[in-house]
């Protein structure tokens, strides 16, 4: 076999595949020496058709079925022995394939980029570390009982937080707008559902009285044939109802199935699931510094196949997350490019890491993570065990772990600084850097 390589670009490789006569030919004739054994010609009795009738009816079958298997194989081959690491599929050009010559074809694809990585000396951190407060502690179990919060109804004048059931008729130019009425709607004051004067016109309102609101639309609403317009909504209150807080009792503590039904228990209950969330939070901000850090001293070229199947792989995500009846390949790929060339990269690195530093998943680490999850569930021993049991689940486990241990190898040699902040400032998400 003959093989010739010819560097197109930086990652594209364009192979040139030279397979000999006989080894085709024996190929076509052990497909039709298998067709002979099976074929059903009328006149012979099975197994005793004769070749040059085998050959006569299914040579061009043979040939072709040949012809994509010896592809497959002696691209395989050529692979391995010009040493080279395909990032997908080829494209595969015949070039010839006449009876009792040889085969011919070009090969066309993109090989994964060879680097080493560097600069972890580069990279600078910063490590927050804090404590969950008895403060904090006090400001959660308010947020867990506004989140169990009952509206009872009042005959006061409507104030924010205050639950409103009303009826209210848009119209622009005089002229009602699709999705600018509704009967029946509840809304709570202060909450931000409705455009901007919406809620606050309403403050002060009491059941059975109507007002009139002139507003208008933010000009980057989302319905662009409403942004910047103004319209009038006439509303009608049907009725005004105040939130009461549950009380902290045993019945609410019941409600998130603590064994400790007391207020005692329930705090201790709550402090080990803000303390989960804190560990989570300043190893999630560490991580992702990390990895900014390595994407900006290891910038790399990254191959298309890779790319696209990243893309569409974030197209199927987000149909699956927000739903509708549109379909995947309908998406606009630049929605999801910056997103998918950023995890692909980052694939590429991490995978360079761990075979630089020859890494392997901390059984012990991994065991470590799962008994954390599981601690936040009412059995652990058999979340635990689930886990343990379920080879998919437990190597997705073992990929964060060793995620986890090639952070670990970055931040020996980076820049660390460790800093103490609030409960709150080290579980606030970073917020992403607003665009141009």
């Amino acid at each position: 076999m003959q093989v010739s390589v010819e560097n197109t670009s930086a990652l594209e490789r364009r192979m040139t595949i030279a397979v000999p006569a006989e080894r085709v030919e024996t190929e076509v004739n052990k497909r039709l020496q298998q067709t002979a054994r099976r074929a059903k010609v009328p006149g012979f009795r099975p197994g005793k058709v004769p070749m040059s009738v085998i050959r006569q009816r299914y040579e061009d079958a043979a040939r072709q079925e040949a012809f994509g298997d010896l592809v497959q194989a002696s691209f395989y081959e050529a692979v391995v022995e010009q040493k080279l690491n395909p990032a997908g599929a080829p494209s595969v050009e015949p070039k010839s394939f006449e009876k009792g010559g040889a085969l011919e074809f070009v090969a066309t694809f993109e090989v994964f980029p060879e680097f080493t990585v560097a600069g972890f000396e580069s990279i600078n951190v910063e490590r927050l570390s804090a404590d969950v407060a008895d403060a904090d502690l006090d400001n959660m179990l308010e947020v867990l009982r506004k989140q169990n919060v009952r509206f009872e109804a009042t005959d006061r004048a409507a104030q924010n937080e205050d639950q409103l059931n009303i009826d209210f008729v848009g119209k622009i130019d005089g002229e009602a707008f699709a999705g600018g009425s509704a009967q029946g709607t509840q809304l709570v004051l202060g909450s931000g559902r409705m455009i901007p004067g919406f809620e606050e016109g309403l403050v002060g309102a009491k059941a059975g009285e109507e007002r009139v609101l002139n507003l208008s639309f933010p000009e980057d609403y989302q319905n662009l044939d409403l942004a910047g317009k103004t319209a009038e909504f006439t509303v009608k209150v049907n009725s005004v109802s105040e939130p009461k807080l549950p009380e902290l009792n045993e019945a609410f503590f019941g409600q998130f199935g603590i064994k400790e039904a007391t207020l005692e228990g329930f705090r201790t209950e709550v402090r080990k699931n803000m303390e989960r969330e804190l560990r989570q939070a300043i190893k999630t901000k560490v991580k992702n510094q990390v990895m900014d850090g390595l994407l900006a001293a290891n910038p790399i070229e990254v191959p298309k196949a890779l790319l696209e199947n990243e893309v569409n792989r974030l197209r199927v995500q987000a149909v699956q997350q927000f739903g509708g009846n549109i379909k995947p390949e309908q998406l606009p790929a630049e929605l999801f490019e910056e997103q998918a060339k950023r995890r692909v990269v980052l694939g590429l690195i991490v995978a360079e890491v761990v075979k630089a530093n020859e890494l392997k998943p901390d059984e012990a680490r991994v065991r470590e993570m799962i008994q954390e999850m599981a601690s936040a569930y009412q059995e652990p021993e058999q979340v635990v065990a689930w886990y343990y049991k379920n080879d998919q689940q437990l190597n997705e486990v073992r990929s964060v772990v060793l995620e986890e241990q090639v952070v670990d190898t970055v931040l020996q040699k980076a820049t660390v600084t460790d800093k103490s902040v609030s409960y709150e400032e080290a579980v606030k998400p970073v917020q992403a850097p607003a665009a141009d």
